[in-house]
């Protein structure tokens, strides 16, 4: 007897994917040893048009997917066990687009050491909308949380800020690029290595994925404190400085960008060398950039000898 038609795309492009606990995809429910310690769950939704575009190469889509859920494991100190996708796949998806969509999810499971447990796939008349959901482990009470931060604590990031945003320009064909900036929009690259090495070491930690003034926001209410951040402390690459310097009027869209998916955290000041150990340690960059302050919880961007940098914005926006 033939599988129906669904049957058959799971049986085709996602069982390959399966790890042990999924159970061959064919019942309703993985079932999964858990190591011990606390079990970390986060799940994000993109859809196309808002989180990706359209035209983008479907193996970068599910590389995507896969890599900003990794990074809210990365935020919380915690290891990747596995994850759970959905689907919503538009009228006419043809079956290449899925093997390439799945060779890119197959690319990032053997190098981040994850596999799919299980999901759901459905036909939708709307744009394709992809959901995931991660599963991670951290010993218990060691995971890294956004609360935390006190006035006077540094803030530091990892790798270089604002090539997300930038990314999305030049992957619209609006902004001159070798193809690195768009590659850091399509492809994130989650910090995992460096979210365990800063266990005990940061006292509050997040993802920059709404931008760094609006994501180091979050810390502070949580803080209820203030932070400086000095946009002459932050950490670009090559392709970032270079497009600053052809036009200076991006400096707050490196500001406020979302989509980079670097680690932001706060470090005491006596924790510094424990922090940048651990950026060696993991073989990642790590630069602070400003400090929590006393008073209202506002993110103030300094400019060259501390004048404030006005901002249009905080950062992206869901809604």
């Amino acid at each position: 007897m033939s599988l129906p038609p669904e049957f058959s795309l799971i049986a085709r492009h996602f069982l390959p994917l399966a790890g042990e606990g999924a159970l061959a995809l064919s019942d309703d429910a993985a079932v999964l040893d858990v190591p011990a310690g606390q079990l970390v769950l986060s799940a994000d939704a993109m859809v196309a048009g808002v989180h990706f575009l359209p035209d983008d190469p479907p193996e970068t889509i599910g590389r995507k997917l896969l890599r900003v859920n990794l990074s809210d494991l990365a935020a919380m100190g915690a290891a990747p066990l596995g994850y759970l996708m959905t689907a919503a796949l538009p009228k006419g998806t043809t079956p290449e687009w899925l093997d390439a969509f799945t060779a890119g999810l197959a690319q990032d499971q053997a190098e981040f050491g994850l596999a799919v447990l299980g999901g759901d796939t459905v036909s939708t008349p709307g744009p394709l909308t992809l959901s995931l959901t991660i599963l991670g482990t951290v010993p218990k009470g060691e995971a890294l949380l956004r609360r935390g931060a006190r006035p006077g604590d540094e803030i530091w990031v990892s790798g270089t800020i604002g090539d997300g945003a930038l990314g999305l320009r030049a992957a619209r064909g609006t902004l001159a690029d070798d193809g690195f900036l768009a590659d850091r929009y399509r492809v994130p690259r989650p910090r995992l290595a460096l979210g365990l090495a800063l266990r005990g070491v940061a006292r509050a930690a997040m993802d920059i994925s709404d931008g760094l003034v609006q994501d180091c926001g979050h810390l502070c209410r949580l803080a209820a404190c203030g932070a400086e951040v000095e946009a002459g402390a932050l950490p670009l690459s090559d392709g970032a400085r270079a497009a600053l310097a052809a036009d200076p009027a991006l400096l707050p869209l490196i500001l406020t960008g979302g989509d980079d998916y670097e680690l932001l955290f706060a470090v005491a000041p006596e924790d510094a060398a424990r922090a940048a150990e651990a950026g060696k340690a993991s073989g990642t960059p790590v630069t602070r950039v400003g400090r929590f302050v006393a008073g209202a919880s506002e993110v103030t961007a300094l400019g060259a000898g501390g004048s404030p940098i006005s901002l249009p914005r905080g950062g992206w926006s869901h809604f």
